[in-house]
């Protein structure tokens, strides 16, 4: 039995926590019991899960299985250290020479998340006299390299290239560094930054481009190479993050670049200099997944992807629900307030669907939604029988 109390300098959690209650924004992980598949049982209860970034199905993909079991029979299960110590193994480097090939740059440095990808990157690379101009939608880890980083920043409207230029005129002279920073897919609303705009300011304006391709990587571009790609901008943009996580079906973040871009962060990015490396089946099982990305069959599971997409954004619209400015599998159903988001995710599960719903302070307050995520494993049957779902209980909570 536990003993465990909350100590009086910890009484302010309550407070909090009841809070979250009374906005109705309080929830309680939802805890999936097996494969990471389109049906899935989550608290005992099987449901159509539109709620994964598994977007091609990689997590179970018997190939990347065998790469990891062969791993740990050969490597064993861990690193044993940082990899600026001994915890470099050949493997790591065979690694991130492939992403260098797939995403056509010099070099990459894995770390061991999409985050700390982002958070170390920027906060290695600026300073305090610098400057960081950055999308009001830009992701979290974004916002928080900048933060670490000690550098001035200045926010622009989202994709509004026009405000994106007025911020730099204002700060032409600036005497430090200066950064443009995207996503290149906007992890709650589903559009595409642009690009092309975006790099012809800095160059115009002497910045570094980095782009966050998390959402975008295994999504957009020839055999999912990205916004890079999928908008032509090779040699433009100085900075790739992308994660492994996602469509890629495992765990990590990269960076891409040039060679002395990964040496500096060798040398200056915390999470690299201060973490252990990533075990050897996970290095092996993301080795497979780019493999299969690469290949004829990674085509068609991109191809069946955005064929699921579009089918399921029309049955939403069709049945009047207002999907914000999606132009990718990630589809929002705007709601708007909390509370009605957050019931309209319960009754959904309680029917069959799982669709998680997203408030403030990751959505703007009075933009609450469901951020539904759709998938290549996903059948038509599946997705026909979600979106019926998905209208009764839209129109039994008036959203619809």
């Amino acid at each position: 039995m536990s003993t465990t109390v909350t100590r009086p300098q910890l009484q302010f959690l309550h407070q909090a926590l009841e809070d979250l209650k009374s906005k109705h924004q309080y929830f309680h992980l939802r805890v999936l019991e097996g494969e990471q598949k389109p049906i899935a049982t989550f608290d005992g209860k099987e449901v159509i899960n539109l709620s994964s970034n598994n977007y091609l199905g990689l997590t179970t993909h018997p190939k990347l299985r065998r790469a990891a079991i062969q791993a740990i029979r050969k490597y064993g299960v861990g690193s044993g250290a940082v990899r600026t110590i001994t915890g470099t193994m050949k493997i790591h480097l065979d690694l991130e020479d492939q992403i260098a090939r797939f995403k056509k740059v010099e070099a990459c440095v894995v770390f061991q998340s999409g985050f700390t990808a982002n958070a170390g990157t920027v906060s290695a690379l600026l300073g305090k006299e610098d400057l960081i101009v950055s999308d009001e939608l830009n992701h979290a880890s974004i916002i928080d390299g900048c933060r670490l980083s000690r550098a001035t920043i200045k926010v622009f409207k989202h994709k509004d290239v026009a405000d994106c230029e007025r911020v730099l005129k204002e700060t032409e002279n600036w005497n430090g560094r200066k950064l443009l920073i995207t996503d290149g897919v906007f992890s709650m609303d589903g559009d595409i930054a642009d690009l092309p705009a975006l790099c012809s300011l800095a160059e115009k304006y002497n910045c570094i481009m980095m782009v966050d391709d998390a959402h975008s990587s295994g999504v957009l571009g020839a055999r999912g190479r990205g916004t890079i790609d999928h908008h032509n901008c090779h040699g433009r943009v100085d900075i790739q993050v992308g994660t492994l996580s996602k469509a890629v079906g495992a765990l990590g973040g990269y960076v891409c670049g040039s060679r002395e871009l990964i040496e500096f962060l060798y040398h200056r990015a915390r999470p690299f200099l201060f973490s252990t490396s990533h075990p050897p089946s996970v290095a092996a099982t993301c080795e497979a997944a780019f493999e299969v990305l690469d290949s004829e069959a990674g085509e068609r599971l991109i191809k069946k992807l955005w064929s699921n997409t579009k089918f399921f954004k029309r049955k939403l619209k069709k049945l009047g629900f207002n999907t914000g400015k999606s132009e990718t599998p990630i589809t929002p159903i705007m709601v708007g307030e909390a509370e009605k988001a957050f019931d309209f995710s319960r009754e959904l599960f309680s029917a069959g669907v799982l669709a998680m719903a997203i408030g403030f302070p990751t959505v703007p307050e009075g933009k609450a939604r469901l951020r539904t995520i759709i998938t290549a494993t996903h059948k038509r049957a599946d997705l026909e029988r979600a979106a019926e779902i998905i209208g009764s209980v839209g129109k039994k909570l008036g959203i619809v």
